[in-house]
């Protein structure tokens, strides 16, 4: 191990990586893609070989939290057993997973066993024909089956992400804050971010902010402001009537979060993205495949890299695309 810590330009320690293990996914979610997507040929993306050396070098790098995402990050073969030799890093604290939660029925109890730590499963409706129409394929009942699956594996802290847009799933909040204290998971509404270009609907005219959503809340339940964090951008309050559970805020319009990012992205192209909100990235596949097996280049290019992570992004609310890249080719 070293004592080599990612610091970038604004002396921000960068120690949490989102790694993308696929750009393919089982659903089609309406913000996240276009309906007829095309997926990346196989020789474009990293081997699972290549995705664990760049984990391997990232946590020599001081690295302390790894986030696997996707796509859908289940749908790629070999994901339990890349799980469980990242998991065995030493120094790395926590390995975590985004995920729409499809396959947890049958994986949950291997990942768990594996040594992932936490899931976060994204749920945007208890309606199962909302659900269908915001997926496009999505199977409400077996999103909710992996996510009892979940419960049932021994993983705790889990939460339910919830993309909340006007009109379509708004008036579903507090539902979905009952669901989630009935199973004991936490839970973060977010504002729809502006990747991607997309036609299913105007982002503009769907823009619900997290200050609606707890205006929404607190027509049912006491507000109770925290100071917690997990690491990511949500900004976190309690419940007064279920204090074990943590509702989370993620608010890339209407509270910028940047000032204290300490994460970067890659994808599973190789590309390490330095912001969400910016296309500033490096190829780091390009220096896995020209120099095989040499970490030290490796680590040499990943804190280079750092140079380029800007200080913010700047989404702006209307329809105009901000970022070309979808949801799914970013990472989670």
């Amino acid at each position: 191990m070293t004592d080599q810590i990612l610091m970038d330009s604004f002396s921000r320690r960068v120690d949490y990586l989102r790694l993308s293990v696929t750009d393919r996914c089982d659903f089609r979610c309406v913000y996240c893609m276009a309906e007829d997507m095309e997926f990346l040929p196989r020789q474009q993306i990293l081997t699972l070989e290549e995705i664990y050396q760049l984990a391997e070098s990232f946590v020599t790098l001081g690295t302390r939290k790894i986030r696997l995402t996707g796509g859908e990050p289940l749908v790629r073969p070999g994901v339990v057993e890349l799980c469980k030799r990242i998991a065995m890093l030493p120094g790395l604290r926590e390995l975590c997973m985004t995920t729409n939660g499809s396959q947890l029925g049958k994986l949950a109890a291997p990942l768990f066993d594996a040594g992932l730590k936490r899931l976060n499963i994204s749920l945007d409706s208890l309606d199962p024909v909302r659900f269908r129409e915001l997926t496009r394929t999505g199977d409400l009942a077996k999103v909710i089956a992996g996510i009892d699956a979940a419960n049932a594996a021994g993983f705790q802290r889990t939460k339910l992400n919830c993309v909340v847009m006007k009109d379509r799933n708004d008036h579903e909040i507090n539902d979905l804050v009952a669901f989630a204290i009935d199973r004991g998971l936490d839970i973060s509404f977010i504002e729809e971010m502006p990747l991607g270009v997309i036609s299913e609907h105007s982002r503009a005219g769907a823009f619900y902010s997290s200050a609606q959503v707890r205006e929404r809340i607190a027509e049912r339940y006491t507000l109770i402001d925290s100071a917690e964090s997990t690491q990511g951008p949500s900004r976190y309050w309690r419940l007064a009537e279920a204090p074990h559970i943590r509702l989370g805020f993620i608010s890339p319009h209407s509270h910028n979060f940047c000032g204290t990012c300490n994460r970067v992205r890659l994808t599973v192209e190789g590309r390490l993205l330095l912001c969400l909100g910016n296309e500033h990235s490096v190829d780091l596949k390009a220096v896995l495949r020209r120099y095989p097996g040499d970490a030290k280049r490796l680590e040499s290019a990943i804190i280079e890299s750092m140079k380029l992570k800007p200080y913010r992004h700047n989404f702006e609310l209307n329809d105009d695309v901000q970022v070309v890249r979808f949801m799914n080719m970013t990472g989670g």
